[in-house]
């Protein structure tokens, strides 16, 4: 959540961001119109309340007088006084909750580097690694070949649960799960994170601390009879572990890693990569978080992305590093870098991974706080990250390393999950 003090003191801030987001920046003049009318209200009350401590002085001194009449009409004067404090107060209270309200629709401001742009065309590719396959026979994609396999179903899928869904059977199956083993073992045994097994049910409350309520509910997938959501990612619980607490700067960064299925309506993107398991309702990913301090998270960002990036270059899957421009930015993001893998199938890289660091956003939305050096209180800042997107990853080896004869080897560094060197 934007920081309310700041906007009060310093709107241009917010207005300039929301411009450099291609955004409306109706909200933060409605803000501030609600809270003229809450400052107009502090001001009445502390003119009451000077008011009511005058009548209070002169009842002590009507007592000493001993006029019981006088002191009687002004202890009464003085109770109502009180009663329109506290009308006013409840006023004050419903003015702060709308702007409440409004706050947590406004995203995050852009860090200073993040290029400005409009939309996905404007953003920049900083780095690539490994050089796209070329295959001297016609490749196939995964929504072919793994139907050819007897490997992947769409179509009982569907019959299951709807479209955008998919079935997988033995090889295909068991190398989804050697991803995840993989991905789990790299970060936990390289990297230094702390594996964490999250419940994948949440409450309303942890989706609102990490910026996914109340703007994404629509792509939310909601238990009615208990409000409960299915979490869209694993960063939703690991960054809502640490919610309503205060840590101490010894601790930090705390690095965490966690499997999870994930779950997305995906509202309104029907139509885009509609084939296939690229977007899918259902898919498994590898999640990394870091809670961090404000001084290094920028380059805690970098040391994330690289993380992400490490499973790739093992895999020996081609890839590239965008900066996401401020039209691309995500609503909780101040700066995101994507990782797209090379698909043969769409002659193109893909993100496979989106790593950002979302600064005090969500800290401040779940009270986060570390005990710094200095003795005080600070927000931490949050960091985020696939490491990898498991699906996603699984159909860029089907793609990548597909022979002429249909086949599929293995990575060298799966063969010893896989116990097998060539799918079938």
């Amino acid at each position: 959540m934007i920081d309310i003090k700041l906007l009060r003191q310093n709107p241009e801030i917010f207005i300039e961001a929301l411009k450099k987001r291609n955004a409306s920046t109706e909200l933060v003049d409605e803000i501030l119109k609600i809270d003229a009318e809450w400052r107009k209200l502090t001001t009445e009350i502390n003119n009451l309340k000077a008011e009511r401590n005058n009548l209070s002085k002169l009842v002590a001194k009507a007592k000493a007088e001993k006029d019981e009449e006088k002191a009687k009409e002004l202890i009464e004067r003085s109770k109502k006084i009180g009663e329109e404090i506290k009308k006013i107060e409840e006023k004050q209270k419903e003015l702060e909750e709308k702007i409440m309200e409004i706050a947590l629709n406004i995203p995050n401001i852009p860090a200073d580097d993040v290029p400005v742009g409009k939309d996905e065309t404007e953003n920049v590719e900083i780095r690539r690694w490994g050089e796209p396959k070329k295959f001297d026979f016609e490749p196939k994609a995964h929504w072919d070949l793994g139907p050819d396999l007897g490997l992947l179903d769409f179509e009982r899928a569907a019959k299951l649960s709807g479209s955008r869904f998919t079935v997988m059977y033995g090889y295909f199956a068991r190398l989804e799960r050697a991803l995840i083993q993989f991905m789990l073992d790299v970060h936990t045994k390289e990297h230094g994170y702390t594996e964490v097994w999250v419940p994948q049910l949440v409450k309303r409350e942890a989706m609102l601390w990490t910026g996914k309520l109340p703007k994404f509910e629509e792509d939310a997938y909601n238990t009615t009879q208990d409000d409960m959501f299915l979490i869209p990612t694993a960063e939703v619980p690991l960054v809502a572990l640490h919610a309503q607490e205060i840590l101490s700067e010894k601790e930090l960064p705390k690095k965490y890693t966690a499997y999870s299925a994930c779950f997305r309506r995906e509202a309104g993107s029907y139509g885009k990569d509609v084939r296939g398991m690229i977007r899918q309702h259902q898919f498994d990913k590898v999640e990394l978080v870091w809670i961090t301090t404000p001084e290094r998270s920028s380059e805690d960002l970098e040391q994330l992305t690289r993380d992400a990036e490490r499973i790739l270059q093992l895999l020996e899957l081609p890839y590239r590093v965008i900066t996401l421009c401020t039209g691309d930015l995500g609503f909780t993001a101040a700066k995101t870098y994507d990782i797209e893998v090379w698909l043969p199938s769409y002659n193109a890289y893909k993100e496979i991974s989106s790593c950002s660091n979302t600064t005090d956003f969500q800290t401040r939305r779940s009270n986060i706080r570390f005990r710094g050096k200095d003795n005080k209180l600070h927000f931490a800042h949050a960091l985020n990250g696939s490491g990898l997107a498991v699906g996603r990853t699984l159909v860029a080896i089907i793609e990548n390393y597909q022979n002429p004869d249909g086949s599929i080897t293995i990575p060298k560094v799966l063969v010893p999950y896989m116990g097998i060197e060539r799918i079938p």
